[in-house]
């Protein structure tokens, strides 16, 4: 009987913490989903006034965000180099997590290079932005080529802890058995492991995609005075040219949310297989 009830309150507990988890998530996309319908005349800062829906329902807002934004421009430099940086991390950090993976147990050079390389993990873009600016400026790289080599290599880290990890899932048999019917290493990988990586292929696809499509740091430092703008540094046109016009600029952003969410919905199943699989025993 006491266990029931020690379940009945935990299970009370479990519940309490995922509506209030629920209602700290959805009422910030309720609030931007609203202004970003409202007119400007329409914000005031009483808290019913502010909860309050549309007078009237009008896509006036994400017109006007699409032009000061050049919002097609801006969507395809962010689509450029969101999906670059995706298929180059997938196709070189699973090669380099594969090697050190296989390798890190019986060589210790490949222990050293694991560490090193996750290690990267820890140094922040702010003590890299200045030699960067400097380097990709020297090397003609001050543009979306240079934007998106240093997003390789900001999140190699990350996925190389990904992939390795992943790998403890599958057998090395697999790769012995190939072996011995002739295929080479590099046959064995595209063939058999590359294949079975799909789940953590979409867990580093959508947590590269998120960090790349929202960036605006490494966009502005390196792509500035190019004249091209990806969408999060077109949006800071809102700062100046507009002052407090939240209207256009939420409306902007729910724009920008929906490619990135799609994206998301679609790999949801796979990224929570690569991550139960991959993340947690890595």
């Amino acid at each position: 009987m006491m266990g029931r009830d020690k379940d009945s309150k935990t299970n009370w507990m479990l519940t309490i913490v995922l509506i209030l988890g629920t209602v700290t998530v959805f009422f910030p996309l309720y609030m931007a989903f609203i202004i970003a319908f409202k007119q400007q005349s329409e914000m005031t800062n009483d808290v019913a006034g502010a909860l309050a829906f549309p007078a009237r329902w009008s896509l006036d807002n994400f017109r006007q965000a699409m032009e000061v934004t050049d919002f097609g421009h801006s969507l395809g430099n962010s689509l450029l180099i969101t999906l670059a940086t995706i298929a180059l991390s997938i196709l070189v950090h699973s090669v380099a997590g594969y090697a050190i993976g296989r390798n890190m147990a019986k060589k210790k050079s490949f222990r050293f290079i694991y560490l090193y390389i996750v290690s990267g993990m820890f140094v922040p873009f702010s003590i890299l932005m200045m030699p960067l600016v400097k380097q990709t400026a020297q090397m003609g790289l001050g543009n979306k080529v240079g934007v998106i080599l240093l997003y390789l290599v900001f999140y190699m880290p990350m996925n190389i802890l990904l992939y390795t990890g992943y790998l403890k899932n599958i057998p090395v048999v697999l790769e012995e058995a190939a072996g011995i019917d002739g295929a080479s290493t590099w046959k064995t990988y595209w063939k058999i492991i590359f294949p079975m990586m799909g789940p953590m292929h979409a867990t580093v696809a959508v947590l590269t995609a998120l960090g790349t499509w929202n960036d605006v740091m490494t966009p502005l430092v390196i792509m500035s005075g190019t004249g091209e703008n990806t969408l999060p540094l077109a949006q800071l046109n809102f700062q100046t040219q507009f002052g407090t016009n939240y209207n256009l600029a939420f409306a902007s952003y729910i724009l920008s949310l929906i490619p990135i969410l799609i994206f998301y919905i679609v790999c949801q199943k796979q990224i929570l297989s690569g991550v139960a699989n991959g993340a947690v025993k890595g």
